[in-house]
């Protein structure tokens, strides 16, 4: 099996999740509400963490630090991208006050604010992604103490 298929797998599962999640914040009007997208690094945590986990069972003795993070990062960043495309479909086609909405609520000073929104989320998703897979290969990663 090629080595990203299943951090590929789990960013997919994620992206999933993640937009179940804002559209169900969306159903009960909090979509607009920035604090609850702190939920989205526990959901993207959760997946990176998982996909190292299987990750490392999968590979057994080949399994390094570089390879869990390659599967923590790739699963990572296929949840924001994926996420980011459809936030931006959301907000430009289907629901086109939102961002509306959301300039309202907490960024009334900027003019034009769409591509600042669009880049927030993606550097969100990969900075989370980063400091995740960093932490989480703490854990998994082999000691050379006896």
């Amino acid at each position: 099996m090629n080595k990203v298929a299943l951090p590929i797998r789990f960013g997919i599962a994620a992206s999933g999740s993640l937009i179940a999640y804002f559209l169900i914040l969306s159903l009960v009007d909090l979509h607009t509400n920035v604090f609850y997208s702190l939920f989205n690094g526990v959901i993207t945590g959760f997946a990176i963490f998982e996909a190292i986990k299987y990750f490392k069972i999968q590979e057994k003795e080949k399994f390094s630090y570089g390879t869990g993070f390659k599967a923590g990062i790739v699963t990572g960043f296929v949840a924001t991208l994926i996420f980011t495309i459809f936030f931006a479909i959301y907000s430009t086609e289907i629901d086109p006050e939102f961002l509306a909405q959301l300039s309202e609520q907490w960024f009334s000073r900027f003019e034009s604010f769409e591509a600042i929104v669009f880049f927030t989320v993606a550097i969100m998703g990969f900075a989370t992604t980063l400091v995740l897979t960093l932490a989480f290969m703490q854990l998994f990663k082999s000691t050379n103490n006896a």
